[in-house]
């Protein structure tokens, strides 16, 4: 029987999500790679067991995570859960629906109430759980009546399956126009889930993250390391186990040798602070006052020790930034 670490909250920093009353903590473990049909179990379990000993709360997943095998992660989660379902109510596990998941027009991508309530009823089977802290839609359906997918979200709340909701990959026009349902059906909707990192900042162009700072709405920002990228991986080109070198990720084509000498000028300045580059990137997604928390992927619970310690040297200086800056130009 798995017995947590006593001195797990001691050094993670929690963060309120938005205006609600809900604290994530700032370095959340997502499992969209890793834990599915292929992975081996014991790693896995070795991996939340990780987390959580560190104080990481937030356990994000999807109903589709787990390809080739869609809802193994969920199925996977579940079982790791048996083993530490007396820590429940220490953990924060949000879940997602929206992309394809099953054959036939209630499974394919949408965002309709159907589609919706037999999805979150699935995931909730496959975990074992009674209820999700967070369930997000997915991604923005252009077909379907975005007041049906806010009304479907607020009667997983109503239904007790779900105590808060989500959207994701959805921007800043999209949300504001979500969040005005919601606020008229006083549904708890408290974050947004999108793609950021130093090589990915569409959140500032779109003005996503200066609407979400100004209305009360959490970011749990997901690939923010890009695929990789921003960690030591690629320093001195593709390794054959890498995700690019295995074909894994379609940003390959990015890794040019421009990439590679602004990756190593990266981590010149990640060694000057005494981190890592993955550590850098994470502390640098999370200066971002809109930013609730960071979301990491993982495939061994050393890569989990040391992400987490991101949290330890979040402040830059004007100088830091300045260079950063002119790098990513």
């Amino acid at each position: 029987m798995y017995i947590a670490n006593e001195k797990r909250y001691d050094k993670m920093i929690y963060r309120r999500c938005g205006k609600s009353g809900l604290k994530l903590s700032a370095v959340s473990l997502g499992l969209w790679k890793n834990f599915g049909h292929k992975g081996y179990f014991a790693n896995m379990e070795g991996m939340v067991h990780t987390a959580f000993d560190l104080g990481i709360t937030h356990f994000d997943l999807a109903n589709n995570y787990g390809n080739p095998y869609n809802g193994s992660a969920e199925e996977n989660f579940g079982r790791i859960l048996d083993g530490m379902r007396q820590y429940r109510d220490e953990l924060c596990i949000s879940t997602k629906a929206g992309y394809e998941m099953w054959a036939g027009p209630y499974g394919d991508r949408n965002g309709s109430r159907k589609y919706l309530t037999a999805s979150l009823d699935q995931s909730l089977k496959r975990m074992g759980l009674e209820y999700v802290d967070i369930f997000y839609h997915h991604i923005f359906d252009p077909d379907t009546p975005l007041e049906e997918t806010a009304l479907a979200l607020d009667n997983a709340v109503r239904q007790g399956k779900a105590l808060y909701v989500g959207v994701s990959n959805y921007g800043s026009a999209q949300t504001a126009e979500i969040s005005a349902i919601f606020r008229e059906l006083h549904t708890p909707f408290i974050v947004n889930q999108p793609s950021y990192s130093m090589l990915n900042r569409w959140i500032e162009n779109d003005g996503l993250d200066k609407y979400a700072r100004e209305n009360g709405i959490g970011l749990a920002v997901f690939s923010p390391l890009y695929q990789g990228f921003l960690t030591n991986r690629y320093l001195n080109g593709v390794p054959e186990d890498s995700r690019i070198g295995k074909g894994e990720t379609w940003l390959g084509e990015q890794l040019n040798e421009q990439m590679i000498s602004r990756l190593n000028s990266l981590n010149g300045i990640a060694e000057r602070r005494g981190q890592t580059l993955s550590q850098m990137a994470l502390s640098w997604v999370l200066h971002n006052p809109a930013v609730t928390t960071v979301l990491i992927g993982a495939s061994r619970s050393s890569q989990i020790i040391e992400n987490a310690a991101c949290i330890e040297k979040l402040d830059f200086s004007d100088e830091e930034i300045a260079e950063i800056e002119a790098l990513l130009r």
